[in-house]
């Protein structure tokens, strides 16, 4: 049985639907690291107490954390028995991300510590603000270099490079094949 799983992958890939999923079907507690990483007001935790807070939670027995922050990558991937990388084909991931952007601007869900989307974001150049900009921007960057990462910093890990929803599906029916 897998115990300690990390999920990365580009913004909009579903690393937490999947990390979610995951949590739920094998028992294990799940982590999204946005929610850490964002504070109250958008602002950035600092990178030595973002590293504390994550040390904390990786040194848990089970887990499953979602996240990218190339900051605590190392932390994570270190104890994580498994990695996923999402690698969707660009168009999905996209799309998935406008719906969901859409969605969450519009309903103004909160996210984490009382922030929530704005859909003002969504015509900005800046690509700390637009999350379809950053994502965009940044895909060719996850999709070359993450599975080569991983192989080299964590080759204690099982490797995982999902490209299709099928690969996804195959993989929790893998991990926590339902009764």
């Amino acid at each position: 049985m897998v115990d300690r799983i990390a999920v990365v992958g580009a913004s909009g890939s579903g690393k937490t639907t999947l990390a979610r999923t995951l949590s739920e079907r094998l028992g294990l507690p799940c982590t999204e690291l946005d929610a850490h990483f964002h504070q109250p007001g958008w602002t950035r935790m600092a990178a030595d107490e973002f590293r504390g807070v994550v040390s904390r939670l990786v040194a848990a027995q089970r887990w499953v954390i979602d996240g990218n922050y190339r900051e605590v990558r190392d932390l994570v991937w270190d104890r994580a028995q498994l990695v996923v990388v999402l690698d969707l084909p660009r168009r999905t991931v996209m799309f998935r991300l406008l719906r969901r952007t859409l969605r969450r601007g519009i309903t103004r869900v909160e996210l984490w510590n009382g922030n929530r989307e704005s859909l003002v974001n969504m015509v900005s150049t800046d690509d700390e603000r637009n999350i379809m900009l950053w994502s965009w921007r940044t895909f060719d960057s996850y999709h070359a270099q993450l599975p080569d990462e991983v192989t080299a910093t964590a080759p204690h890990a099982r490797l995982v490079v999902l490209r299709s929803q099928a690969d996804v599906a195959g993989l929790i029916e893998e991990l926590a094949p339902r009764g």
